[in-house]
């Protein structure tokens, strides 16, 4: 039998690496920035085009690479950062596997330009699919500038398997606040398509979480300190009143490398219990450091899972922590007993001298001495005169005759407080004589010819809201309701640039916008079914939808636009609603294109048969 078993080229080892370390145009960005920071670099600059897809290009002015390094750099598990094995239990690093730019050279064009301190002139060097073009002497500033263009251009179906620009461009924007936020002693510079996107100068955590972030994120920060035998804690959250139902400005860092942990994740949460709404994520910027040979980080290609050899007791420490901090910035309530707040002295006199009281005593006061003319007290004047009530029988006088059938017993009581009303009071509802009935503020029952049919209001309404939703953006034909005062929305950047995105489904919806300024969003108009304290809530939800992985096609905008709206305004359980309101959702709900199914494809109602009752009763 002949031998079957062959070694693979290099080319092809390199692009099954490929498929590992770089999945998409953001992996490239984390590898290069990894690498201009291990090369000690303090000024990075970061320049971005057609979504990452065209162009990704790393400046740094760190060490730089020597002639026979810029080479040898290319290579399969070549690296400058581990020398033997156990160097992996004390990695003080970003990258160490030597593969990240062997396995990008091989999927894409890459030229590299680099110079060291001590040399006059830098090497240029240009690679395509792992193939060397040209290495030659080229005149270049200190340190390295690496150029990535035309990613997967040997792989066409990993290429195509890619997201739209400007999706790839926010997972990139993603990959960049991580390596921002964990080395704020570094400045970085980000330019997407020829604009400036960030522009961070050196500074401390805070400073970098507000240039990041916006303005008004400095007063919901509450700092975080503490300094014990097995880890050192340090970092910001989020006030409990800023917590938010998606997930997105919550950041681990270890040893100054962003981490993903569920299990930490879980200790922020339990530190927050009873603070936070249910289904509601906090906010956090939390830097951990540990002993490099506690950890360990050579698990996923990624590097962002890490195995800590005592995780329950880095459980208990954050747990605590954040606790400690919570109580310690008054941020949540503090009961003492024991202190009587009446002995607490006004913030206003604080630092004031006491001074003495004066007491005015009228010598000449006798309550005993008599006024001989009028026989009064003179202690006893007064300037009040007590008015006469003579005559006050004539208010009543007729009242019987007036009211003959008058009875104090036929007094009626309010009923039960309806919360709201979905549909318009003046919509016709004289037709609809099926008769309904809420069960439980969660389903509406009402009857049909064979039987009876159970209905979720909240998908109902969803299912509703959907259609007419996409009805309005498709035709264009939403009525907007002008607020008397616009709101003035706060984002960040990464935010505004999706709004910017979907500004125009927006608008056809029935929202009208004002300038859009660096930070903020002036919302002159909006959809007569959003209040006006539910726009800040509609909007980050919206946001939140829309940073996931969608379609760039006009069509996915607008249906991702309907369902999130739908969602969020609908009727949720335990809505009380009156019987007109009841009658028109279930009217409405059968007028639907699709009546069984929610947006979310979730079955709105089901029907109960006459012989599915009847054998009940067997």
């Amino acid at each position: 039998m002949a031998d079957i078993i062959r070694l693979l080229p290099d080319h092809v080892a390199n692009q099954i690496a490929a498929g590992e370390v770089v999945q998409r145009p953001a992996s490239v960005v984390k590898e290069l920035l990894e690498n201009a920071i291990d090369a000690k670099a303090t000024e990075i600059k970061l320049i971005v085009k057609g979504g990452g897809k065209t162009l990704i290009q790393v400046v740094d002015n760190g060490i730089g690479m020597s002639v026979t390094d810029a080479r040898l750099s290319f290579e399969r598990h070549a690296t400058s950062k581990i020398t033997k094995a156990e160097d992996l239990f004390n990695l003080s690093t970003k990258g160490f596997r030597g593969e990240a730019l062997a396995s990008i050279a091989a999927i894409a064009h890459v030229e590299l330009k680099s110079r060291t301190t001590d040399q006059e002139v830098g090497t240029h060097i240009k690679i395509e699919g792992s193939t060397i073009i040209d290495q030659d002497v080229a005149v270049v500033p200190k340190g390295t500038s690496l150029l990535v263009k035309n990613l997967f251009f040997n792989i066409p179906a990993r290429r195509n398997f890619l997201k739209s620009d400007q999706v790839e461009f926010r997972h990139i924007t993603d990959e960049f606040h991580r390596v921002a936020l964990a080395h704020p002693q570094i400045g970085f510079q980000f330019y997407n398509n020829g604009g400036e996107v960030f522009n961070l100068p050196a500074n401390d955590l805070r400073k970098r979480i507000v240039h990041i972030f916006g303005r008004k994120t400095n007063e919901k920060l509450v700092p975080v300190q503490e300094d014990t035998q097995v880890v050192k804690i340090s970092g910001f959250i989020l006030k409990p009143e800023f917590a938010k139902k998606s997930r997105g400005e919550q950041f681990f860092f270890a040893n100054n490398r962003f981490i993903k942990s569920p299990y930490l994740h879980h200790a922020v949460l339990g530190a927050f219990e009873g603070l936070i709404k249910p289904g509601t994520h906090p906010g956090y910027f939390l830097c951990l450091e540990v002993d490099p040979g506690t950890i360990d980080i050579n698990i996923h290609p990624t590097k962002t899972e890490v195995k800590f050899d005592d995780e329950h007791t880095l459980y208990a420490y954050l747990k605590s922590t954040i606790k400690h901090s919570l109580g310690q910035f008054n941020v949540i309530p503090a009961l003492d007993f024991e202190q009587d707040p009446n002995l607490d002295t006004p913030y206003a006199y604080k630092g004031k001298a006491a001074n003495t009281p004066h007491v005015t005593v009228n010598s000449n006061f006798n309550p005993f001495r008599e006024v001989a003319s009028t026989g009064k007290s003179v202690g006893a004047a007064s300037t009040y005169t007590k008015k006469s009530s003579k005559g006050w029988e004539n208010l009543y006088e007729g009242l019987e005759i007036a009211t003959p059938n008058h009875k104090p017993s036929t007094i009626s009581f309010e009923s039960e407080h309806i919360n709201n009303t979905i549909f318009d009071a003046n919509k016709d509802l004289k037709d609809a004589v099926t008769p309904t009935f809420q069960l439980r503020k969660k389903y509406i029952v009402t009857t049909i010819k064979s039987g009876m049919v159970v209905i979720n209001q909240s998908r109902a309404h969803q299912r509703v809201l959907y259609e007419k939703f996409l009805r309005n953006i498709t035709i264009k034909e939403a009525v907007s309701q002008q607020l008397l005062f616009p709101l003035s929305l706060s984002f960040s950047k990464a935010e505004l640039t999706i709004l910017k995105e979907i500004k125009e489904s927006l608008c056809a919806v029935g929202f009208v916008f004002g300038a859009i300024v660096e930070e903020a969003v002036e919302v002159k108009g909006v959809p007569v079914q959003v209040a006006e304290s539910e726009v800040q809530m509609v909007m980050e939800q919206l946001i939140s939808d829309f940073q996931m992985e969608i379609s760039d096609n006009s069509f996915s905008q607008s249906d991702m636009l309907a369902k999130t709206l739908s969602k969020t305004l609908s009727v949720k359980t335990g809505e009380q609603l009156d019987e007109a309101s009841q009658l028109a959702l279930v009217n409405d709900l059968f007028a639907c294109k699709e009546t069984t199914l929610s947006p979310f494809n979730k079955r709105t109602y089901v029907t109960i048969s006459e012989n599915d009752i009847e054998r009940k009763f067997i």
